[in-house]
This record gives C-alpha cells, sequence and structure tokens, in this order.
C-alpha cells in the first residue's frame, strides 16, 4: 500500500510538472522538461536505492550529475575564464539597441536592422516576439492598447516590419506615432542608441546617424523608433 500512494504521489507530480512546462515560453519549455527528466531520475534513484535495487555508487552519480546540470549557470559566472568566453560571444554579434516600454521590451540589431523582443507582462510573459502568431500579436496589440500607449506603438513597429505590405498602418492610422512624453532617463537614452555610459558626443553623434539611416520615415523606416532615437541623441547632448 505504501508503495501504490509513493508511486500515484509521483505520477500527480509529475503531470502537475508537466502542465507547467508546457504553459512555459517555448523557448524556455526545453529547459524545463529536462529539469523534470532530471529530477525524475533522481528520484528514481534514490526510490530503487531505498528499496536495495540500486547500488549507492549509482546513486550517488546520478545525483552528481543532476547537481552539475543545476550548478552550471553559476559556474559559468564564477569562473573567470568561462565568463570571458560568454561575453567575448554575446559581443562578437555586433551592437544592439533596446528600447524598452510596460508591456514590450524591443531590440534592433544595428548590423540587419531587424527588430527583435520580449513581452513583459500579461498572458504572454516571457514569450519571445517571434514566438507569436499573427493571432496572438493581434491579441497582444490589443492588450496593450488598453493597458499602454507607448507598448502599444512598440508592438505595432515589430509588426509593421514582420508583416510587410499589408495593410496593416492603415487600419492603426488613429495611432499616435510621435515618441512618448514620459521622458527618458540616460541609461533608457545609451540603451536606445547602443552605447556605454562613457560614450562621447561624437559617439552619440555617429551612433544616432547610422541609426536613422536605417529607420527613418523618408527611407522607408519606422516612425516611432526614429522618434526614440532622436529623443534619445537630444537627451544625451542637452
Amino acid at each position: 500500500m505504501p508503495r501504490i500512494i509513493l508511486l500515484l504521489a509521483v505520477v500527480i507530480t509529475l503531470s502537475l510538472l508537466i502542465r507547467r512546462a508546457q504553459r512555459q515560453p517555448p523557448h524556455k519549455r526545453r529547459g524545463a522538461y529536462l529539469q523534470i527528466i532530471l529530477g525524475g531520475a533522481l528520484v528514481g534513484v534514490i526510490i530503487l536505492t531505498l528499496m536495495g535495487k540500486m547500488h549507492w555508487v549509482g546513486a550517488a552519480l546520478t545525483g552528481l550529475l543532476v547537481i552539475a546540470r543545476q550548478m552550471l549557470p553559476v559556474l559559468v559566472r564564477l569562473l573567470p575564464f568561462l565568463g570571458q568566453l560568454r561575453s567575448q560571444a554575446s559581443s562578437s554579434g555586433g551592437k544592439q539597441s533596446e528600447v524598452s516600454s510596460r508591456i514590450i521590451k524591443m531590440t534592433l540589431d544595428h548590423d540587419s536592422g531587424e527588430l527583435s523582443g520580449v513581452v513583459l507582462e500579461g498572458s504572454f510573459k516571457d514569450w519571445l516576439l517571434s514566438e507569436l502568431d499573427r493571432t496572438q500579436l493581434d491579441t497582444l496589440l490589443d492588450y496593450c492598447e488598453q493597458e499602454d500607449a507607448d507598448s502599444a506603438q512598440l508592438l505595432a513597429s515589430y509588426m509593421e516590419q514582420r508583416f510587410p505590405g499589408d495593410d496593416y498602418g492603415d487600419e492603426r492610422e488613429h495611432r499616435n506615432t510621435g515618441a512618448s512624453d514620459a521622458g527618458v532617463s540616460r541609461t533608457e537614452a545609451l540603451a536606445v542608441l547602443g552605447l556605454t555610459e562613457d560614450a562621447s558626443e561624437t559617439e552619440i553623434i555617429a551612433a544616432h546617424r547610422a541609426l536613422i539611416q536605417k529607420l527613418h520615415p523618408d527611407r522607408g523606416g519606422n516612425d516611432y523608433l526614429a522618434a526614440k532615437i532622436n529623443e534619445a541623441k537630444d537627451f544625451l547632448l542637452r
């Protein structure tokens, strides 16, 4: 009887964990499933060991593997050599600009001009915009329009790039395409231009010029992001 109760408890727990993993954004599901597999393996080994059907050495090795998997991110942060490798890998991808609102965080790649983003709140929280289809994006846009106009403009910028040639812009003409009047901090302005804290006036001007050439409305770019770039430059050169 105790074994049946234990088995039911394990099955119910695994079922709940799998359902929780299925609700995760697609880019996080793999990690969630891996954790379930490793956790399940560890529990299975412990049960078999307690039942005398597995040698303690095998149980110890399994436990070490699970611990090593969980500690890997910590080791990357603590070991300088691994940290340098990670920073070099991230820097090799070119410069990026970041524009954040309450609901959306958008990133612009300077080399390709492509936009990417992540949802910060709502039913699609932690989802990458690239993981959402058109219907889901429309749902998210409706939510943004109800909750935060700045987020709606930012999401509209992404959708205009991802779905070129449709009548999306004509359908949304009522939306204000200018930058937000909420103001900007120095940190936000530097992020928009893809600059560091020690950026010089020359670097600010050069970054603005390079970005505005890609995004200026007269060149088929995006009105809202161009306005944010102008706002960031004006703030930093104030």
